[in-house]
């Protein structure tokens, strides 16, 4: 059904996804906290896509992945940020 290389492809773009997830929701917590744009509708938008352009020359070395792994990691990396930007504001004294 898939082959190695679609095998290989899903998991190294989920793990990315993922990390950037993560790293980015705990990074706007801890030290965006005070940080007033970062609550801005737009500041998902941009950074996902910053982040999306600077994963492109990575994934162009790669042999297996490709442009779609970056928007991906991108999206993750905004998602992230929308959801550590919700978290300062549900957190006390945020």
């Amino acid at each position: 059904m898939f082959g190695l290389e679609t095998l290989i492809w899903l998991g190294v773009t989920g793990a990315a996804s993922v990390f950037g997830y993560i790293k980015s929701r705990q990074f706007v917590r801890r030290r965006l906290r005070f940080v007033d744009a970062v609550q801005s509708p737009g500041a998902p938008l941009v950074v996902g896509g910053v982040a999306g352009l600077a994963a492109l020359p990575i994934v162009a070395i790669a042999p297996i992945v490709g442009p779609v792994a970056a928007v991906v990691f991108g999206v993750g990396v905004g998602a992230g940020v929308l959801h550590g930007a919700r978290d300062v504001k549900r957190l006390p004294g945020g």
